[in-house]
């Protein structure tokens, strides 16, 4: 039934208080008497490690997570958790190579990284371009995915559900990144809880329905009776393979796409700018722990939905109002089954995930507006409280746009998929701009405008390139897509900076201690660990 019982309202108030409550301590016990932009943006020096890891995962695990990658579950299987198990070793690579550049360049912002690195066109340009990707795209597909989880579980009007999440986001945001930071520690307990918790119970729903003897059967139960959702590589011809194009998810575009979302992307490494090495370093290999942990809380779900679906359960509860199944149901439709008390939690973990993405990315959004074309271009003299105040403002300005946006996203059949996609037009262009940026110390402006121009037109061009497969012609994969762009620009940047007689002596190479990119003996225990986690994985469900 599409409601909260009296019992779900009180589980779910108590998280509420708790947050806001807890949120409004850390602002009041750790303000300073003139909060400046360090602090209140970046948190400066004051973030712990596991509060930096909670808080990546807190930002980066939304409803497009519980919703949309469960609804990828219940569409194509285990195949889609690649994001998230490629994602873990990428924050390796991150942590080893990209940390130390920024921290040893005092970077506090991605464009102000451009600027540094560049110039100020190529740092505005991507400004914009980052502004709009955020609150088109991510802001307005977290409000979207939310508002309608919400609306099936509780049966509150959708309009109403974004007002609420608006709100309960600002509460959270406006107070600063400590205020993010800390908050987000309990937002990642309560959303991984509640997640374990809807696992476990979809695997109990799955014994009971199918006549297994215990819960755990239940998953030799789901691979035997959806064996095709169970392979994490697909093959050519595969209904999916447009979505993970083959073994371009291990060794070709994914990669792209990691390392620009975690390495180049101002409301992931946001969390690590304000750390000293060894913190941030130490926040990021959390981070790719928590990171081998979400497929359990979201995928697994997704595919017992499916297994149930196919077993005759759900028939009209996984229909759209036009009578096609949608994937994206999967989910909200477990939760309306859970116990009372229960589904509570499980709501309350739901709500953590929106709110904490929410924070998070309306932070990065207020970062970039505020100190790349505020400061810069609008009010250079703007004194510190003047732009704290202007970043408070963009957050309410950045929300209400994306509200207003987000109810055209229902024409979307896989939501998680366009977000990927559409991110993806960007992706290429900016990881070459920046890997090009930190390691050849040659590559000009020029370079870099030219691919911050080409990025877009590019990926275009591809995306609406037919090609001849099987004897029918087809779209190129946009994972394949993006590695091609990538090429591409990397080709055209090379060839710039070559004909550039004044690259040879570029002033304008960053400060690398090569020294930095040694790590301790407990970093790579780690390391190990994870990337033979991995390696497991993908033996067993090739």
């Amino acid at each position: 039934m599409n409601h909260l019982s009296a019992l779900d309202c009180a589980v779910f108030f108590i998280y509420f208080i708790i947050v806001s409550a807890y949120g409004y301590w850390v602002y009041r016990s750790k303000k300073k008497k003139q909060t400046d932009t360090k602090d209140y943006f970046l948190a400066e020096g004051s973030l712990t490690w596991w509060a930096i890891g909670a808080s990546i995962i807190a930002s980066n695990i939304s409803a497009e997570h519980f919703i949309g990658m469960s609804g990828s579950g219940f569409a194509m299987g285990l195949a889609i958790a690649s994001y998230e198990w490629m994602a873990a070793a990428t924050l390796i690579i991150v942590a080893i190579f990209f940390l130390p550049i920024y921290l040893k360049n005092k970077i506090y912002t991605m464009p102000q990284f451009l600027s540094q690195r560049y110039n100020n066109t190529v740092s505005t340009l991507m400004a914009v371009f980052w502004l709009l990707v955020y609150v088109f795209v991510n802001l307005t597909s977290i409000f979207f995915l939310g508002a309608i989880a919400i609306e099936t579980i509780t049966g509150i009007p959708f309009s109403t559900c974004i007002i609420f999440l608006a709100i309960f986001s600002a509460i959270i945001t406006l107070g600063g990144m400590k205020v993010i930071g800390y908050t987000d520690v309990i937002q990642v307990i309560v959303l991984v809880a509640g997640g374990l918790i809807t696992c476990y119970m979809a695997l109990k729903l799955v014994s009971e329905k199918l006549d297994t003897q215990t819960v755990l059967g239940a998953l030799p139960l789901l691979r035997s009776e959806a064996s095709d959702h169970f392979h994490m590589i697909f093959s050519k011809g595969d209904k999916f393979y447009n979505e993970l194009p083959g073994i371009a998810v291990l060794v070709g575009g994914l990669w792209i796409n990691n390392l620009n979302y975690w390495g180049c992307n101002q409301y992931i490494v946001q969390r690590a700018l304000g750390a000293d090495l060894k913190t941030g370093r130490s926040g990021l290999i959390f981070a790719a722990f928590l990171k081998l942990l979400i497929p359990v809380i979201v995928v697994i779900p997704g595919i017992a939905a499916f297994v149930l679906y196919q077993r005759g359960y759900f028939q009209q509860e996984m229909l759209d109002a036009s009578g096609v199944v949608k994937p994206d149901h999967a989910y909200p439709v477990l939760m309306n089954l859970l116990p009372v008390g229960v589904k509570g939690m499980a709501f309350a973990a739901l709500t953590a995930a929106i709110v904490a993405s929410l924070a998070g990315k309306s932070n990065s959004i207020a970062t970039i507006f505020t100190l790349d074309i505020y400061k810069k271009f609008i009010k250079p003299e703007a004194s510190e409280r003047r732009l704290v105040a202007v970043g408070r403002w963009s957050v309410v300005v950045a929300s209400l746009i994306a509200i207003v946006v987000a109810p055209a996203l229902r024409s979307f059949d896989q939501v998680y998929q366009f977000i990927q996609e559409y991110v993806g037009f960007i992706s290429p262009g900016v990881f070459a701009i920046f890997l090009l940026g930190f390691f050849w110390k040659r590559t000009t402006s020029r370079a870099a405008l030219t691919a911050a121009l080409l990025t877009i037109p590019l990926s275009m061009l591809f995306k609406f390139l037919p090609v001849l497969t099987n004897g029918w012609i087809a779209a190129i994969p946009f994972l394949n897509r993006m590695s091609w762009v990538f090429v591409i620009i990397i080709i055209l940047m090379v060839l710039v900076t070559l004909t550039d007689p004044k690259s040879k002596n570029n002033p304008q190479g960053l400060e690398i201690d090569r020294s930095m990119f040694k790590v301790t003996p407990a970093f790579m225990v780690a390391a190990v660990i994870i990337c033979g986690i991995l390696a497991a994985l993908y033996s067993v469900f090739w």
